[in-house]
């Protein structure tokens, strides 16, 4: 069910939201609706808690510089 919705916001920051519309070819409403749902989505995978054995891999690969190559040489490695 789509429902009406009243803003009230910055005259500035309105222009803003119009031009950004006119350059990506979506509406004002499209744009907060999608911004909404951004939001939605975040507060789901918020509540979504890790395990303690994700939650400490967590990260572990950042920074580093691993391919596919790596992991089948890990894999080789270890059961051949």
């Amino acid at each position: 069910m789509i429902t009406k919705l009243t803003l009230r916001m910055d005259e500035n920051l309105i222009e803003s939201a119009k031009e950004y519309s006119v350059k990506t070819g979506k509406s004002v409403s499209r744009i907060v609706a999608d911004l909404f749902e951004i939001i939605k989505n975040e507060k789901i995978n918020r509540e979504d808690p890790l395990t303690p054995t994700v939650r400490s891999l967590k990260g572990i690969l950042k920074g580093k510089q691993i391919d596919e190559k790596d992991y089948k040489k890990y894999l080789e490695e270890k059961y051949l």
